[in-house]
This record gives structure tokens, C-alpha cells and sequence, in this order.
């Protein structure tokens, strides 16, 4: 039962929202703005053998709808919420940098009293007073890709641990350019949780004896934005014509800066790497614009997405490190801050890329 105060709570916080949007600019949060960083703790006991919950509903909120990633990702959470009895729903601002529109979208599935809000944010602060306010109504906030700060939701679904990401990326980069010359890389938005921690990543790889001939020489943001993206790849290598490789830790970033590559005359001579998803590369890795490139399922990623909500929200954990849970076939533990890690990323090539479809 929700607390009566819950629509006058929402309604306050809506018109007080209202204020903090006129006063936030389009390209979101930024590090030096101020944060509320108090936690939410998990309440409660976890019990891992009570009965999953039926007829609940679980708002998704990606960075951006209609990006192929995240409809690929939230349709295998749609799919998963149907198998488990409960009601799938989605929200989300046309922009990846659209911050107060997350801000908004969470807002108004707090004011539907959902049960559960599955959200991967753009900023890992901006989102954290409404989180916390949906929270605060019994709420369950499950990230998922691109995590807050820890104390603003119950658990992150990681796709991948950002460390194997970061470091996978500049390995595979670095065989193809013979560990040596000049490389960069084309990120999204530059507050993207996710992507800076895989950058911090890539940078400390770098830091390896073996990598001491290849040189970082510039980080890019295309905003997931492929007109953006495309540019900026080619701003890229009019900067640094020397360049040998571009690692795109981004599925709109890979594609754009390989459609620009491929029709270009430093196709097979500037390696690309990074995130993408099989759909996407497929083209490319056949005509010799990409050797090889990884990522995870990315509908598998929001399958379990919706199945941790729906384990929080039926009290099967709270989000303390060392809970598990089963989600299909498989038992998950949480790790530390909450943190559930759905496995470790594919490689595709020529070998391979014709046997995925999404």
C-alpha cells in the first residue's frame, strides 16, 4: 500500500522540478555541479526463497528511445516481465544527453506508482533526487548499462565488468595496429557513467610496457548521436592524420564512425574497434572496414534488468552485497554497492558475426 502522501508528495516535487529544469542546460549535469550524495540503504532482509511477485509493473527508462541498443535491450526485458506476470512500460527522452528529461520521465513513473523503475542514466548525479524520492515511496530502482551513484538505486546491472571492457578494447585495438602509432577514441556523452569508467580503464591498460609505441592522442564525444559521431570521426583524422586506430566504446559511435571509414581512403588503414552490435557491424566487417569489435546481449542485459526488479521488489534481496538470486537458469550474487554482473563480453569477427541477430 503506498503512503496516502505520495500524490502530494509527487505534485510538490513535480513543481519544484519544474524550476530545476528551466535552470539546467540541455547537455546535462556536469562534474562540477552539486550533487546529493546522501544514500538510501537497503531496508529490510532478503529472502531469497520467497515467491516472485505477480502483476507488478516495471518502467523502463533508456538514455535514449528508439536507439536500436536500447529497444533491443528493453524488448528482452518487455519479454521477461511478460514470463514472470508483470506489466512492462516505457518512457525516455529522444536525446542522449537529454538529462532533464530523465529527470522528468522518473518524476512522472513515481506519480504512476509503479513498482519498479529500470533506468540507465546519462549522468550519474542528475538523476538521484528523483530516484531517491521514488525510492523513498517503495520504489525499486534497478540501473542498468550506465549506473548512478550507488546510494540513488537498490542495484546496477552491469553488462560487463567495466574493467574487462576497457581493457578487452585497447587489447583487440592494439593486435590490429601492431601495438604501435597513433590511436583515439569516440566516446558518447562525456558524463556517461559507463563510458568514463571504461575509458579509466583504457588509459591505465595503456600503462603496460607492452603498449609504450601506441599513443592516446585525443578522446572525442559524438553524444550517441550519429550525425555527431560521423563527424567527429572525421574531425578525428583531419586532426591526427597519422591516426592508426579508433576504439568506440558506443553502438551509435562504432556504426557512424565505420559508415565514414568505409567510404573513405582510410578504409582497412585506420582500425576501428569498440561496442557494437552484430545488425550493425555486419557490413562493415565484411568489407574490411572492421576486423573485430565485442559487446554483450544487450536483450539478455534488460532480461535481467527486470528480473532484479522483480526480485526487489518480491523481497528476494535488497541490494547488499553477497545476496543472490536466480534470473532463468542462472544465480547471480550481488557484488560490492550492489552490483550484479550479467557476464563476460563477445568478441565478433568474420568468423562469427553471421551467426547473432540482433
Amino acid at each position: 500500500m503506498r503512503k496516502p502522501s505520495l500524490r502530494r508528495t509527487c505534485a510538490a516535487l513535480a513543481a519544484g522540478t519544474s524550476l530545476a529544469l528551466a535552470l539546467t542546460a540541455c547537455g546535462g549535469t556536469t562534474k562540477n555541479d552539486v550533487r546529493n550524495n546522501d544514500s538510501v540503504a537497503p531496508t529490510g532482509k532478503a529472502d531469497p526463497h520467497a515467491a516472485l511477485k505477480k502483476g507488478l509493473t516495471v518502467g523502463f527508462l533508456p538514455k535514449q528511445v528508439n536507439n536500436p541498443y536500447f529497444t533491443t535491450a528493453d524488448k528482452g526485458g518487455e519479454k521477461a516481465l511478460a514470463e514472470l506476470g508483470s506489466t512492462y512500460k516505457e518512457v525516455g527522452p529522444s536525446s542522449a544527453t537529454d538529462t532533464a528529461g530523465q529527470v522528468s520521465y522518473v518524476n512522472t513513473l513515481t506519480q504512476q506508482q509503479v513498482n519498479g523503475i529500470a533506468v540507465s542514466a546519462q549522468d550519474p548525479g542528475a538523476l538521484c533526487t528523483a530516484l531517491k524520492q521514488a525510492m523513498g515511496n517503495g520504489i525499486k530502482v534497478v540501473t542498468y548499462d550506465s549506473d548512478t551513484d550507488p546510494g540513488c538505486r537498490d542495484a546496477f546491472v552491469s553488462q560487463a565488468s567495466a574493467e574487462d571492457l576497457g581493457r578487452t578494447e585497447v587489447q583487440l585495438l592494439a593486435r590490429q595496429i601492431g601495438y604501435k602509432g597513433e590511436i583515439a577514441i569516440l566516446s558518447a556523452a562525456q558524463t556517461a557513467t559507463n563510458q568514463n569508467a571504461w575509458i579509466g580503464y583504457m588509459k591505465d591498460e595503456l600503462k603496460d610496457p607492452k603498449y609504450k609505441d601506441v599513443r592516446l592522442v585525443k578522446i572525442a564525444y559524438g553524444n550517441d548521436d550519429a550525425q555527431q559521431s560521423f563527424q567527429q570521426t572525421q574531425g578525428l583524422l583531419q586532426e591526427h592524420p597519422d591516426l592508426k586506430g579508433i576504439i568506440s566504446p558506443t553502438t551509435v559511435g562504432i556504426k557512424a564512425a565505420a559508415q565514414y571509414l568505409s567510404g573513405s581512403k582510410y578504409r582497412g588503414k585506420v582500425k576501428l574497434t569498440g561496442l557494437g552490435t552484430p545488425n550493425d557491424m555486419r557490413t562493415y566487417v565484411k568489407n574490411g572496414t572492421v576486423d573485430a569489435f565485442e559487446l554483450w546481449d544487450p536483450a539478455a542485459l534488460g532480461d535481467l534488468a527486470a528480473r532484479a526488479a522483480v526480485a526487489l521488489a518480491s523481497g528476494q534481496i535488497t541490494g547488499k552485497e553477497g545476496e543472490t538470486f536466480k534470473a532463468g537458469a542462472t544465480t547471480y550474487t550481488l557484488g560490492k554497492d550492489g552490483v550484479i554482473t550479467l557476464g563476460k563480453p563477445t568478441v565478433f569477427d568474420a568468423k562469427n558475426v553471421d551467426r547473432f541477430n540482433f
